[in-house]
């Protein structure tokens, strides 16, 4: 059984920068697959990054080139650097972690992007 405890959301203009971090406990293998999502009010929860098994980055388009998805083995945290943020990146946003069938998700940190 995994737990997940997301961080680092807060405040932010237009145009500043946010890194989230997801702490895991227990061990991050290999194996799993990491995702970020956010669900904005009045939305559906939309995935926004994914790290793959084999390390492969992707991206939802609204957010390519902006947010970078990482993960540190030694720490048991994965990362979004959010960098040129805007007024529509304003939401909860979920850490995931896929182990074999399962999923795990923390309880969600609010970023809110505005002037």
């Amino acid at each position: 059984q995994l737990q997940l405890v997301e961080s680092g959301g807060g405040l932010v203009q237009p145009g500043g920068s946010l890194r989230l971090s997801c702490a895991v406990s227990g061990n991050i293998f290999s194996g799993d697959g990491m995702n970020w999502y956010r669900q904005a009010p009045g939305k559906q929860r939309e995935w926004v990054a994914g790290l793959t098994t084999g390390g492969t980055t992707n991206y939802a388009g609204s957010v390519q080139s902006r947010f970078t998805i990482s993960r540190d083995k030694v720490k048991n945290t994965v990362y979004l650097q959010m960098n040129s943020l805007k007024v529509e990146d304003t939401a909860v946003y979920y850490c995931n972690v896929i182990r074999g069938s399962r999923d795990y998700w923390g309880q969600g940190t609010q970023v809110t992007v505005s002037s």
